[in-house]
């Protein structure tokens, strides 16, 4: 056999296994990619303070911080001012607590009327659940003036005030269909509808109703029915 072609076949059969073994690596290369982001994805470990000292997530977090901390001082001050329960007042102090704030309620009420004690039950409850809105009772007995220039005639009378000024009313219950038992959520959704409460997320619908004896008809010194008459 010729020696050049020899040596020529000797090479070529050399280049080809160098191509082969690189085919070979080229293809384990291919699998190792493949394989590698599931592999990767499974254990992969994440950093939370890298993930912290991301300067959009700080801003969002530092954002919620102010929020809340101005969300708590706000409540702060409207209890300063008597929000967050359910007060008794006096004539002398009406004109003072219904104009010191944004929104309030204030129930005129007569302490031997059923349905009075009814309102006077779901009123509390609400108290402390809108907090932005404050809630306050007065004797109608004990406020001549404020019944006459209010034009107050029937018990119970759940009068809405913005900013001293009166701007709706409830008068007995005919805005919670007429009848004793309703819930403490159904006065919530009337006062949700007049806008002087706003609605919760966590809300407890359960019925709240209220039984306590027969019902009785009261004359006050003032000349208010009570709304159990009618």
């Amino acid at each position: 056999m010729d020696p050049d072609s020899v040596k020529s076949t000797l090479q070529n059969l050399a280049f080809g296994n160098v191509m082969a073994a690189a085919a070979r690596n080229y293809q384990k290369e291919l699998l190792a990619n493949e394989k590698a982001p599931a592999t990767s994805s499974v254990n992969q470990e994440v950093d939370l303070d890298e993930l912290m000292d991301d300067p959009e997530l700080e801003k969002l977090h530092a954002d919620r911080i102010a929020a809340l901390k101005k969300e708590a001082e706000k409540r702060e001050a409207l209890k300063r001012k008597g929000h967050g329960e359910y007060r008794e007042i006096t004539e002398g102090d009406f004109l003072g607590e219904v104009t010191g704030t944004e929104k309030a309620i204030c129930h005129f009420y007569h302490q031997e009327f059923y349905r009075c004690k009814i309102m006077d039950k779901h009123l509390k409850t609400l108290a402390s659940k809108h907090v932005d809105t404050k809630f306050i009772k007065l004797d109608a007995e004990n406020a001549p003036f404020f019944i006459t220039k209010l034009g107050v005639k029937t018990l119970p009378c759940v009068i809405i005030f913005r900013k001293g000024v009166a701007v709706d009313r409830l008068v007995g219950f005919q805005d919670m269909g007429g009848k004793d038992d309703f819930s403490t959520r159904a006065l919530e959704v009337v006062l949700i509808k007049k806008g002087i409460i706003s609605e919760k997320k966590d809300e407890d619908d359960e019925d709240d109703g209220y039984n306590d004896g027969s019902c009785r008809t009261v004359r006050s010194s003032v000349n208010l029915d009570d709304s159990d008459s009618d």
